[in-house]
């Protein structure tokens, strides 16, 4: 009787582990299984390389384009300008520029003698300015390659030397930023240069409109 009891409780202790060890091994089928996703997506990882304003707040820039001096014509202009960016939207600016003016119509048709000399045709001017990057962002110029840009607006006052005096001038304008590098800049300026003049016996204001394109380096 004794044998039969020993054998009926071995065989349950016998049965409960394996039940036991049967469970477990479920769980931790179930456990993977809800771990896995049924759908791995394959995700192609595009590198887009954007380049920045380098570390340093100056900017030293050289451009060239048309200067239209009223009654004087459209002339080339050349100049430098030197920024400082005080911070990321707000930057000042110095600008020197230069311009050999023509003949006025009044001239060429009168057929008299030349208003101003060859000397008093060089326009010159300087100014300082104040900058704000109204449009800073980015621009793509193909799937993989986004560059820094922005647009702004600029205004202060100067100087002018031209027809043998200086003048007071205000200059306004809009300018579009490309940067190429973290340290090379394309430049596409529009300014109106303000100033009084009495050459032709009025004293009036004139609007001298300057377009110009030109590069700079942050240093």
């Amino acid at each position: 009787m004794e044998g039969r009891l020993r054998i009926l409780l071995l065989s349950i202790l016998c049965i409960s582990c394996l039940w036991s060890a049967t469970a477990l091994a479920a769980e931790d089928d179930t456990d993977q299984a809800a771990g896995q996703q049924v759908i791995q997506p394959q995700i192609d990882r595009r590198e887009v390389g954007i380049d920045e304003i380098d570390s340093e707040d100056f900017e030293i820039s050289v451009f060239g384009g048309l200067l239209s001096t009223e009654d004087f014509g459209a002339n080339a202009v050349i100049g430098a300008r030197v920024a400082y960016h005080v911070t990321e939207g707000i930057f000042f600016e110095a600008t020197y520029g230069r311009s050999t003016t023509t003949e006025t119509s009044y001239e060429r048709l009168s057929g008299g003698a030349p208003l101003l000399t060859d000397e008093e045709r060089i326009l010159s001017y300087y100014n300082v300015s104040l900058g704000y990057n109204l449009l800073p962002g980015e621009t793509f110029v193909s799937r993989n390659w986004a560059f820094r840009s922005a647009l702004y607006v600029i205004g202060g006052a100067g100087s002018t030397t031209f027809a043998g005096d200086d003048r007071f001038t205000i200059n306004v304008g809009v300018g579009y930023r490309f940067l190429a590098t973290d340290w090379l800049a394309i430049h596409l300026d529009m300014r109106d240069h303000i100033f009084d003049i009495d050459l032709l016996g009025d004293n009036k204001t004139t609007h001298n409109l300057e377009t110009s394109a030109g590069l700079s380096i942050f240093f």
